[in-house]
């Protein structure tokens, strides 16, 4: 008996109107299917592109990274090479200051300075004849008092490591320009 005026279905009606419906959307479906199956080969395609990309990129990064590995090692090797040049010229000058130090101190060297036989102002009269039993047939010369000349050498051994230290800085530099 109809309820509302609506007949009921049966079971064989329910049935077909199942498979008219799955009919009519099979093409939509498949449509459906083969888009998937389309855009699944682009993305992985899209996915192998990126990752070879990617690839190429972290192979020149770690070719970069080597690189400048290897011109920082040169660049250390040069420092250190230069460093112990000049190390090696400190100690030279520094031995060789001493060495005249003690020569000095012990009367084995004295300083002299030359004089200017012109200059009379100066209120040194030379005398004009020379000695004979002299070994000096140079210009006449004043020996420096020892405490003067020690005091001489101490500034020049101050400017000899100035200008060796201002080597050390100018390798330096130019070490790290290259």
């Amino acid at each position: 008996m109809p309820i509302f005026g609506v007949m009921p279905f049966s079971a064989r009606s329910l049935v077909g109107a199942v498979l008219l419906a799955l009919l009519a959307a099979g093409p939509a479906v498949l449509a459906w299917r083969f888009q998937d199956l389309r855009y699944g080969r682009q993305l992985a395609q899209l996915a192998q592109t990126q990752a070879e990309t990617l690839n190429q990129i972290t192979q020149a990064a770690a070719l970069q990274q080597k690189v400048e590995q290897d011109r920082r090692l040169v660049l250390e090797q040069q420092l250190s090479s230069s460093e112990q040049t000049h190390y090696r010229a400190l100690s030279d000058a520094q031995r060789d200051q001493d060495r005249l130090r003690d020569r000095l101190a012990t009367a084995d060297v004295r300083l002299s300075v030359l004089l200017d036989a012109d200059d009379v102002v100066a209120g040194c009269a030379l005398p004009a004849a020379t000695r004979t039993g002299g070994m000096d047939h140079g210009a006449p010369r004043a020996r420096l008092d020892p405490a003067h000349a020690q005091r001489i050498i101490a500034i020049t051994d101050e400017g000899d490591r100035g200008l060796i230290a201002l080597q050390a800085c100018q390798a330096y530099v130019k070490a790290l320009g290259q």
